[in-house]
């Protein structure tokens, strides 16, 4: 009888155990889960340059341009800084943007309208960014303009922190691009152990 108590009482202290494990691997320590601190925001990934190596979080446009959806992958994809930097009228390197991640600088005109010009050019999704304010961590809500046109490719706004970053070491590199994954899924995924770039300090 005292086995069968044991017994009982050992496989409730496992159960306990590893259900907190657990739990830990999904929650914060105040109960809030990684999904709900993402929201509805978006994850990138840099394969290439290896000093940019880390994930990147973005948040999408609110009531303009086609959605991240389960339908929308790009593996290996280039983000391509744009040239003018502010895309706000045609994109001079549009060879590179065609098929690719446009990145492009806050600034000089709307939102849409910089996703429209790289839509023009042929990029499969917008990331803009504002470096000019690189000290301040948070995000930007990318709104519509009102025009009468429609964007139809997907486009976020990138903290300007990590713009910066991002654009001075590809310049620093002499490269033209960076090599991404878009989107990565992040849900369950433990906040310490996502990839942040160091110097968020997050």
């Amino acid at each position: 009888m005292y086995q069968v108590v044991w017994y009982g009482i050992l496989c409730t202290l496992f159960i306990l155990i590893t259900s907190s494990y657990s739990r830990h691997d999904r929650f914060f320590s105040d109960g809030i889960s990684t999904a709900e601190i993402i929201a509805g925001d978006v994850f990138f990934e840099i394969t290439d340059p290896v000093e940019l190596e880390y994930t990147y979080r973005v948040r999408p446009a609110k009531d303009f341009g086609a959605p991240f959806n389960e339908s929308f992958i790009l593996k290996n994809a280039a983000l391509v800084p744009v040239s003018p930097r502010y895309a706000c009228q045609n994109i001079n390197n549009q060879n590179d943007v065609e098929g690719n991640v446009a990145f492009i600088e806050r600034g000089e005109c709307s939102f849409k309208r910089k996703t429209l010009m790289a839509e023009k050019a042929g990029a499969k999704a917008v990331i803009i960014t504002d470096i000019n304010n690189a000290n301040e961590e948070f995000f930007i809500e990318m709104i519509d303009d009102d025009g009468e046109e429609d964007a139809n490719i997907p486009a976020a706004f990138l903290m300007g922190k990590n713009g910066l970053m991002i654009t001075k070491t590809l310049e620093r590199l002499q490269k033209q691009y960076a090599i991404i994954n878009l989107p990565v899924n992040l849900t369950f995924t433990p906040i310490h152990k996502m990839n942040h770039p160091p110097w968020l300090g997050w």
